[in-house]
This record gives structure tokens, C-alpha cells and sequence, in this order.
């Protein structure tokens, strides 16, 4: 089975790419994009009837240049789709397009067992009874049940030189990603890798403490020293300690922050 992987974050390719291997050795990833456009792109050129043509497509919901929504709005996607994401609120329009499932961030080895199972039963044939009607509104409740952490992260546990060091998430000014690695700074300046996406990351994190800025950045609320407009309704961060990159906060995003910052 041809399956191709839509996610912008390196990392979280390679990571899913390995448990396809290890939960079925016959899938083949034929492809992978990391945008919208690069989505539109690929699918346009591997239309079906192409040998490359994808069976199913995994596809995060956050791309690099928007939503993955966006896809169906200029190609025809006629593989059934299953979407992965870290947050519930795109549930209802998830489950309005070609989706034959939801996963939520970190994917689970048993959980994408059993999507792939009911891919492959439903395009067999083999379900001989019609699926039952799905209540958004219980499907809501269920997904924001299991993306809600018990516990939030108190510690990372981080590789420094020849050894192990633990870290106090309360030390930690901001969570990165470069060039497919996941990094974060303390405050002390000091830069660790992590062996996490940012999307996984997100969901350990207190939201009342870290914030997504963009597809690169989650910030710690006490690394932010100043908040500058910015070119189209964005903002410019300057945080502490100072990253080698500016941080900038979409301007859809922008809103949220400042209330997330005390508007």
C-alpha cells in the first residue's frame, strides 16, 4: 500500500515513517510534503493511475503555509485521508472531508494499528454493515478527554556530552526546531536537543506557560522581554535569552497571544 505523509516537521517524518515500518513492513511511503503548496503539488503529479499514486495519505493538520484543509480546496484528494494533530478543535472539519480517522499527537503504535485496520477493512469491502452516524459534539468532548494532559512535563531528561541531565521545565525559556531537531535553551543560555516534535512537545507543555508562536518557536511566558508590531498584523518577540532567529507570531495567532500574555 502506497502511503504518503503530509507534515512539515522533519522529525516527526522520520519518526512516523518507522512505525508505518514497524506496524507493517509492506507499506511504502511513496511521498512526503511539507506544505500546502508542496501537497497540491505532489498529489497533482501522482494522480491516480500513477504507480506512485497514494492509497492513503497521513496529513497533519498545521502545515508550514497554513492548514492542510486548504489541500482540498485546490486539488481533488481522492485517497482517504487519516488527519493527526495535537489539538481538538479541528475535529468537526476533519471529519467533513476524505477522513477515515483522527490521531492525535503522540501517535500510538495501537492507535494507528487500528486506523490502518480500518483502511484496510473498509476498502476490502468488508464492513458489510453501514457505519454508524458519529456526534461530532461526543467526538469533540472525546478528543479534548484525550489530548488534555493528566500532568503536565515537570523534567527532561537530556544528553550533555557523556551524560544524562535532567532539566526542570521551569528552567526552560524556549522550545525550537533547526534544521529537523527539536532544541530548547535554558535560561542560563545553555542548548539541549530533545527527542520530541514540536507538536509532541505541546501537548506536555502548560499552556498557561508555553506558548506556540509559529511553527518554530514555543515560548516560556518569562522569556518574553518585549512585543513589537510587525509587518502584516504579526508581532516580533525579543526574548531572553536571544535566539539566533527572529520570532515572529502570525497574525492569526496574534490575538491569542496577547490575551495568553495578560490583554
Amino acid at each position: 500500500m502506497n502511503v504518503l505523509i503530509i507534515e512539515d516537521e522533519e522529525l516527526a517524518v522520520r519518526k512516523l515513517t518507522k512505525l508505518l515500518q514497524d506496524v507493517d513492513p509492506t507499506l511504502h511511503v511513496v511521498g512526503t510534503a511539507a506544505s500546502v503548496r508542496a501537497s497540491v503539488s505532489w498529489l497533482e503529479a501522482n494522480a491516480p493511475g500513477q504507480p506512485s499514486a497514494p492509497d492513503l495519505i497521513l496529513m497533519d493538520i498545521e502545515l508550514a503555509d497554513g492548514q492542510s484543509f486548504e489541500i482540498f480546496e485546490q486539488t481533488t484528494v481522492t485517497a482517504p485521508v487519516i488527519f493527526t494533530t495535537s489539538y481538538d478543535e479541528y475535529a468537526l472539519r476533519a471529519f467533513k472531508v476524505n477522513s477515515i480517522d483522527y490521531l492525535l499527537k503522540p501517535i500510538k503504535r495501537q492507535e494507528l494499528e487500528a486506523s490502518l485496520e480500518k483502511h484496510r477493512r473498509l476498502s476490502s469491502g468488508a464492513a458489510t454493515e453501514p457505519a454508524p452516524q458519529v456526534s461530532i459534539d461526543a467526538l469533540v468532548q472525546q478528543l479534548r478527554k484525550q489530548v488534555a494532559p493528566t500532568e503536565h512535563r515537570r523534567r527532561f531528561l537530556v544528553r550533555h556530552l557523556s551524560q544524562w541531565v535532567p532539566v526542570e521545565v521551569s528552567d526552560i525559556a524556549y522550545f525550537y526546531s533547526e534544521e529537523g531537531v527539536s532544541l530548547f535553551r535554558t535560561r542560563s543560555n545553555q542548548k539541549f536537543s530533545v527527542d520530541y516534535t514540536l507538536d509532541e512537545l505541546e501537548s506536555m507543555l502548560d499552556p498557561a506557560q508555553f506558548f506556540r508562536a509559529n511553527r518554530q518557536f514555543i515560548v516560556d511566558i518569562n522569556s518574553v522581554q518585549q512585543i513589537h508590531p510587525y509587518f502584516n498584523n504579526k508581532l516580533k518577540l525579543t526574548l531572553k535569552p536571544s535566539p539566533d532567529d527572529e520570532v515572529l507570531v502570525s497574525r492569526e495567532r496574534a490575538t491569542d497571544f496577547k490575551k495568553w500574555m495578560g490583554k
